[in-house]
């Protein structure tokens, strides 16, 4: 019982540890782009996006490395079912969120090609390959390039919103650098943590990974999404959701699988056919309307409980 309390404290410790070193990393990113006049809304699409996936991506590719493959791919798949479910569908509670048709013509289906692909690749010989992340990663860069390009071509529509916090050149980089080591550490602590409570309650590194790191790395999405839906800011949470959701896949299980071929169970499969029909689904509700409301919030929220009583009891 006292391995499992000091696992919980340590597995608490790297949630603290993720989630402030990727807010140090994104001000001190988002700082120096700001510096160099690189505009707010392609610093939002790429580094702030990335920075709230970093969690997770310190999460998988520890795990890759360590061997703990089932805990990488449950970690990916499970922080984008509660992204999509659990974020929008508690914002939505809010306010309705605003969906645009951009999201839902381009990013929202493109989302859902990777996790399709991601199933397929799993499939075939029930492993992701160094090939299969290097095909991820390249996709990834392709995604990159398309939404600087795309918010280049913004920048003649929309006006900046919001300034960036500018602070020294000297601090910016203290941040990067401590907010890197942050999520290294945060990783180490989180995936070593989640494996000695699997191991000590008799669970399933992929039920842990699903539910409990899941929860735990997409804190930031969530916090945020909450702030803003209280605020009536939510025009763009679910786009923000989608990107991370893309960024999951192809960045994190790209460079962990690059690093260490994951080995796929049975389950990973089932758990990408759910994230593939809850994002169809959601898709729906977007395209009826151009909003998801409350009522349909509530859906996703109820749909969410039923997968979680679902791999908790399988």
């Amino acid at each position: 019982m006292t391995n499992i309390f000091i696992s919980l404290l340590v597995l608490i410790v790297g949630f603290g540890l993720l989630m402030k070193g990727a807010d140090f990393f994104v001000e001190g990113s988002s700082s120096i782009a700001t510096r160099f006049h690189i505009p707010s809304l392609i610093i939002g699409l790429t580094i702030v996006a990335m920075g709230t996936s970093l969690p997770e991506c310190a999460v998988s590719i520890t795990a890759s490395m360590d061997g703990n493959n089932a805990l990488a791919v449950a970690n990916a798949v499970g922080s984008n079912i509660f992204n999509l479910m659990v974020v929008c569908g508690i914002s939505a509670l809010f306010v309705p969120i605003a969906v645009q048709i951009d999201t839902l013509k381009k990013e929202f289906p493109f989302s859902i090609v990777c996790a399709i692909l991601l199933m397929v690749l799993g499939y075939l010989g029930m492993t992701l390959g160094r090939i299969d992340g290097l095909i991820f990663i390249v996709l990834f860069i392709g995604y990159i390039i398309y939404m600087i390009m795309s918010a280049k071509k913004a920048m003649n529509t929309y006006q900046e919103e919001e300034e960036i916090k500018v602070i020294s050149m000297g601090l910016s980089l203290v941040y990067i650098v401590g907010g890197a080591i942050a999520i290294k550490f945060g990783g180490d602590f989180v995936v070593e943590s989640a494996s000695n409570i699997a191991l000590s309650l008799g669970m399933s590194q992929n039920l842990v990974g699903l539910t409990i790191v899941a929860l735990g790395t997409s804190l930031p999405e969530l916090v945020t999404s909450i702030v803003a839906a209280r605020k009536g800011e939510v025009d763009m949470a679910l786009g923000n959701v989608i990107g991370s959701n893309i960024f999951n896949i192809l960045l994190v299980l790209g460079v962990a699988a690059t690093i260490s071929p994951i080995t796929f169970i049975f389950e990973n499969i089932i758990d990408i056919l759910v994230l593939t029909v809850f994002s169809v689904i959601v898709l729906y509700f977007g395209f009826t309307k151009h909003k998801i409301d409350r009522k349909e919030g509530i859906i996703m929220l109820l749909l969410y409980v039923v997968y979680l009583a679902y791999i908790i009891m399988r």
